[in-house]
């Protein structure tokens, strides 16, 4: 667009981009005022299993995309959840605000509830907070708690902050674990709560702007923060307790019901 004389300041063409503004007053794009950009927006979405995080499939299998309500903005989704992996999804209209939440130095805290099934013990489970590696791939500390067992499946809560490829599955069967369910119950202040499968609500923008204040502003590379006060759910789900019940949506049904779809 500069190359092609569109963008001008105060009425003058502008003929290159090393140009810095201190603010957008006088700035236009066509003759046309360049509006301020439009605040961040963060949305909570209960995603089922069976849906892949992308826009599009070149094997045509189903998207969050295709089955997100009728009326979002345009937005992206904070960090991927596994075809088979449900539960909460940030989605959000900002870019940076993506950038800030996805970085493993911003420390931002993912929650999970894993359903699996064979034998593991708690002292396990606590190891985990070293850190572990597997076939090369070093893992960042885990705080994994066992919630209840029933026969060989058990419940586990874990709450880590990389959040890698596939990384709690991965950890679990590294244990000798198979899992058969995984829900994300949280992503740092935010809460799934009692979000049904398939909805999607907005984070209050008061609670998203104290979030991003706690959290600070995340440089190009290596940021850091602090989080903050949840944004309109309440706290998150086993935080600061042990052996917390699931959340009404992530609750297992019972054997007599022969289990839930992976």
């Amino acid at each position: 667009m500069i190359e092609e004389g569109r963008v001008a300041i105060g009425g003058n063409v502008v003929d290159t981009p090393a140009t810095l503004l201190t603010s957008l007053r006088g700035v236009t794009v066509d003759g046309a005022p360049v509006a301020a950009p439009a605040p961040a927006r963060l949305f909570r979405y209960h995603k089922p299993a069976g849906l892949l995080t992308t826009e599009r499939d070149p094997r045509g299998r189903p998207t969050i995309y295709d089955r997100l309500p009728a009326g979002l903005p345009r937005v992206v989704p904070v960090g991927r959840l596994d075809l088979n992996t449900e539960g909460l999804l940030l989605l959000t209209t900002d870019g940076e605000l993506k950038r800030q939440l996805e970085l493993p130095s911003s420390k931002v805290e993912r929650t999970y509830r894993a359903r699996a099934f064979g034998d593991v013990t708690q002292d396990q489970l606590e190891g985990l907070i070293q850190g572990i590696e597997i076939d090369g791939m070093r893992y960042g500390p885990i705080d994994a708690n066992m919630e209840r067992r029933t026969g060989r499946n058990v419940w586990i809560e874990m709450r880590l902050t990389e959040g890698k490829n596939r990384e709690v599955r991965r950890v679990l069967e590294h244990l000798g674990l198979q899992v058969s369910r995984l829900i994300r119950i949280a992503y740092g202040p935010f809460p799934l709560a009692d979000l049904p499968a398939g909805a999607v609500d907005e984070v209050r923008q008061h609670d998203l702007v104290a979030f991003r204040k706690g959290l600070g502003k995340a440089p190009p590379r290596n940021g850091e923060g602090d989080q903050a006060k949840p944004g309109g759910g309440g706290p998150v789900p086993g935080r600061g307790r042990r052996g917390p019940p699931p959340p009404r949506s992530a609750r297992s049904p019972s054997p007599s019901r022969g289990g839930a779809k992976r």
